[in-house]
């Protein structure tokens, strides 16, 4: 609240010029009226040649405002080192609800002894567009830098994790070929008991063939050897 003021207030606090050789600027002021009266204003400077003001007085109602358009006229060099010592001051008194918002009474703003009249002092500021740019320049430069940074951080966390992922694919495979040797050795050693049992079987069923064929030879012979002295 521009002034610590109570009867009005101004906003800005400042009036900020985007300065350009050979072009206008433009600035608006908000003037707020702060109590139950109505309320006359008056805009001064300094420099009254460079600026043009509208409107340069007025009268804001109760609890209003009115919006003041600044406007620094087209210059021809710049100021040294961008630095402007022009001030504004804006007046402010209060008025009877029947004053005329178009022809203020001359005195008005008179100081004396029944009227309270409020000042408010407003300092001028000026920018540069090729300092703007500048500054754009360099805010870009850090939001690059900054979007490079996260960039290089998401590359080494994607690097990580693929790392990470080819490990554990590789360690999968490794047991995946484990489980496939440990089966196989399974496998063969069940083979191995299968041939093992089969040659049992084999023999046992040669043997007992082969023993067989002995007690028919045997049988024979004897029942030969019996049957010879009968026939004698």
């Amino acid at each position: 609240m521009g002034g610590g003021s109570q009867m009005i207030s101004v906003y800005p606090e400042e009036l900020t010029f985007e300065f350009e050789l050979e072009k206008p600027s433009y600035c608006n002021l908000k003037v707020v009226n702060n109590t139950e009266h109505h309320v006359a204003f008056k805009v001064k400077t300094t420099s009254p040649k460079k600026y043009f003001v509208r409107p340069n007085a007025g009268v804001v109602q109760p609890w209003d405002s009115c919006t003041i358009v600044v406007t620094l006229q087209p210059q021809k060099e710049y100021p040294p080192d961008m630095q402007c010592k022009d001030k504004f001051l804006i007046q402010g008194t209060k008025v009877p609800p029947t004053t005329d918002v178009d022809e203020l009474p001359a005195d008005t703003f008179n100081k004396d002894s029944e009227k309270v009249i409020e000042e408010l002092k407003l300092r001028v500021v000026y920018t540069s567009s090729a300092q703007s740019g500048h500054g754009n320049s360099e805010e870009e430069s850090g939001l690059a830098s900054s979007a490079s940074a996260r960039q290089g951080s998401d590359m080494l966390k994607n690097s990580s994790i693929e790392e990470t992922q080819t490990l554990q694919r590789l360690k999968d495979e490794r047991d995946a070929t484990l489980q496939q040797n440990h089966q196989l050795q399974r496998e063969l050693e069940m083979l191995k008991k299968r041939r093992s049992r089969k040659g049992d079987a084999g023999f046992s069923l040669t043997f007992a063939a082969f023993a067989g064929l002995i007690g028919v030879m045997v049988g024979f012979i004897l029942n030969l050897t019996l049957s010879s002295p009968e026939t004698a």
